[in-house]
């Protein structure tokens, strides 16, 4: 999913078991969305693939592999002119207790999916992707 072609970053939707992997942005004004509720991910190095962007920034940020397997959606978004990718992935609610938080953000979470949803302080365009995989696969 995801093959190679220009991007610039991938973000994954992580269900560990029915819960979402969620970061909290550090709360830096420089920052865009400072102290929200973000997914992991982030931007491209070198020549890797969109999977593989977001399965290295998982690993960065989580410590946590996310196999292809796992993977069962992935869609390209056009934002400000660029191209992302937004990738839902599922493993079991035990890869938690393999969680090993990196040194972005202020702390990670497990959080139901529909608050995350309808979180006032959730980054806004990665709820409307998550809502976008739900519709299509009702």
């Amino acid at each position: 999913m995801g093959g190679r072609v220009a991007f610039d970053g991938s973000k994954i939707a992580l269900y560990l078991g029915d819960a979402l992997a969620v970061i909290l942005r550090d709360n830096m004004p420089d920052l865009p969305f400072p102290g929200f509720w973000d997914l992991p991910g982030g931007g491209r190095e070198g020549y890797e693939t969109p999977l593989a962007c977001g399965q290295r920034e998982c690993m960065e940020e989580l410590g946590l592999m996310v196999p292809d397997s796992a993977v069962v959606w992935a869609q390209a978004y056009q934002e400000l002119g660029a191209v992302k990718w937004f990738f839902v992935a599922r493993m079991p609610a035990s890869a938690a207790d393999r969680v090993v938080f990196g040194n972005e953000g202020q702390r990670w979470a497990l959080m139901p999916q529909g608050e995350f949803l309808s979180h006032p302080r959730a980054v806004p365009a990665f709820q409307q992707r998550l809502q976008a995989y739900l519709d299509e696969t009702k």
